[in-house]
């Protein structure tokens, strides 16, 4: 403290107290949290970089088989020695306290809808099974019932080179007279 210029760095592995992120996902209490933190001296205070990583444990949103993920996060934070408005941190005694910092990094870079991979097809909306199961079922298609009186209106393509035939030879009916 007080020694502008002054650089320690430290790794710590620290066990969570409490949960981090929501019921989805996130890292669980009890979980280990790997710290590279590198601490330097300024004037106004202790500015801190750090190199968080972790585990998040959740569940797919798709089709709810669970979910691990890496999390690897970097922060840098400047903990003033007074307290001040224009700063979030304050250094308290001789220490700085990173677990708000850290579980702020950590919970910002969760994602807000998990997935187990990127082209989960989810469950079906009928049975409730892994759609991933049974690759070669798809999903019935429901057409809303609002639409069924237009069902009767769709054209086949023989209905529409007919009518273009029909078209032709009334335009030419049409030049004649």
């Amino acid at each position: 403290m007080h020694r502008p210029g002054e650089m320690r760095e430290r790794a710590l592995d620290v066990t969570v107290a409490e949960g981090y992120g929501n019921a989805v996902i996130g890292v669980r209490e009890g979980a280990q949290v790997h710290l590279d933190v590198r601490l330097e001296s300024l004037h106004d205070g202790i500015l801190v970089s750090a190199d968080v990583d972790t585990i998040a444990l959740g569940e797919c949103v798709r089709c709810l088989d669970d979910v691990s993920l890496p999390i690897e996060v970097e922060i840098q934070e400047l903990f003033a020695y007074s307290v001040d408005e224009a700063f979030d941190y304050t250094v308290v005694g001789d220490h700085v306290d990173l677990e708000p910092l850290v579980r702020d990094a950590v919970v910002m870079s969760l994602p807000f809808q998990p997935v187990c991979r990127p082209d989960c097809p989810g469950l079906d909306p009928e049975t409730g099974e892994r759609l991933a199961d049974f690759p070669d079922r798809k999903p019935r298609e429901v057409i809303d019932p609002r639409w069924s009186a237009l069902a009767g209106l769709q054209l086949t393509e023989q209905d529409v080179e007919g009518s273009a035939v029909a078209d032709a030879a009334a335009a030419d009916r049409e030049k004649r007279s």
